[in-house]
């Protein structure tokens, strides 16, 4: 049935995507004045995502990418079908500005397997990152899940099937910089089994966006990211990596599972005090991690 799904996605967001890409110089044309928060809230950044197997077989690629960061409370069109920056101040107990690094939609098609909201607090004159939250959504099953983490270093539970030669075993190591001229985010995989067996790392620079075109800019970008997650899944499964499936069908409880284990973790930074007192440090260790599983939006994003 979900290959079925997936058939019926690329066919339809291939018609509306042709459709779509055919109307752009008209919609450009006809646009009378750019849109009233294209320069104040949202920056651009280009670079390249890059992942690594090393185990049971070597495989590696990279790709092109480029990302919105967009000032979530500056937007007068913010998102759909994501966190409000309220929302995110809540969930990350913070004062300040949210911002989220996606990729938009375009052409009527969204692909986003790892979208960042960067919570920052304000504290007298000086404004710092302080907490992050992931939103990761799987190919092709269209579940997304949100997780709150330790932006300068933090160690989750996977709590997602992301691919099917991934089981659920194991644990995401995953940091930030703070976003500026540059922005990196590296995540690792580590396995009881396997070790530390894959890498995955997003690097870009900040682009000039003053005169920039955002619908061209990230014209058949999603398409792009998809294409390389399909074509790589076929060459694992050409490698004869172990097709592993969705756990919902023999262990439903897996998301209970992964709560859990993260719990079992107790190494998680971003429940850690900040100070040394070991009043505060032991308070923060009885706190579960804010997790958040969902369906995502249909085409997935």
């Amino acid at each position: 049935m979900e290959l079925v799904y997936l058939l019926c996605s690329i066919i339809s967001t291939s018609i509306t995507s042709i459709t779509l890409s055919l109307l752009l110089p008209f919609r450009r044309l006809f646009r009378h004045s750019p849109p009233g928060d294209a320069t104040n809230s949202v920056a651009l950044y280009q670079g390249t995502v890059w992942h690594e197997r090393r185990r049971p077989v070597h495989h590696s690629f990279k790709y092109s990418v480029r990302y919105a960061f967009i000032d979530l409370d500056l937007a007068t069109h913010p998102p759909p079908d994501h966190l409000s920056p309220q929302q995110a101040r809540t969930i990350a107990h913070t004062n300040g500005p949210v911002f989220l690094l996606t990729i938009p939609p375009s052409v009527g098609y969204e692909q986003n397997p790892l979208s960042l909201y960067y919570c920052y607090d304000v504290e007298g004159s000086k404004t710092c990152l302080k907490k992050c939250i992931a939103e990761v959504t799987n190919t092709p099953w269209g579940e997304r899940v949100q997780f709150l983490f330790n932006p300068s270093s933090d160690v989750v539970a996977k709590p997602l099937h992301v691919s099917p030669f991934m089981d659920m075993l194991g644990n995401w190591k995953i940091k930030t910089s703070v976003p500026g001229d540059n922005l990196v985010v590296n995540i690792s995989v580590n396995h009881p089994k396997l070790g530390d067996y894959f890498t995955a790392s997003l690097t870009a620079n900040r682009v000039s966006s003053s005169s920039v075109e955002h619908a061209v800019f990230f014209w058949l970008m999603p398409h792009k990211v998809a294409i390389w997650i399909y074509w790589h899944a076929l060459k694992l499964w050409w490698k004869k990596v172990v097709f592993i499936q969705h756990p919902r069908y023999d262990n439903p409880s897996y998301k209970k599972d992964a709560t859990a284990r993260d719990k079992i973790l107790g190494c998680c930074q971003v429940f850690e005090s900040e100070t040394n007192n070991q009043q505060q440090t032991e308070q923060s260790s009885e706190t579960d991690r804010w997790f958040r599983w969902r369906d995502a939006k249909w085409p997935w994003g």
